[in-house]
């Protein structure tokens, strides 16, 4: 289901969907590539990833609009990295976090339910 903002978004609602980008497993999992390689291109990520290439190039494309990813060209590969080491910072801080809930989280059935 798509997240969609109020016309009048509050700060709220961005703050809501600018989490969602990090709200799945593969896009998580590419930023801590880019942060342990320091940079990689889409094909190194389809094989540590073991996805296919269409759909880690729609992850790269969602974490390249919000503002996760940057890209440099450099013929004939395209490279990406973590464009603000902040969401780095973010995801540190997620992993704090999650290490006191872990089992709560792990065993939370409403957020497998969309409940929460």
């Amino acid at each position: 289901m798509p997240f969609v903002l109020p016309e009048q978004p509050a700060e709220a609602d961005l703050v809501a969907k600018y989490f969602k980008v990090l709200a799945d497993a593969t896009r998580v999992r590419v930023l801590e590539l880019l942060d342990e390689h320091g940079e990689l291109t889409v094909g190194e990520l389809v094989r540590r990833l073991e996805q296919p290439q269409p759909k880690v190039s729609n992850h790269l494309a969602c974490l390249r609009w919000c503002g996760f990813v940057a890209r440099e060209r450099r013929h004939p590969n395209v490279f990406y990295r973590v464009a603000d080491d902040r969401a780095l910072e973010l995801l540190a801080v997620a992993r704090a976090v999650l290490g006191d809930n872990a089992e709560h989280v792990a065993s939370c059935q409403r957020l497998d339910d969309g409940g929460c």
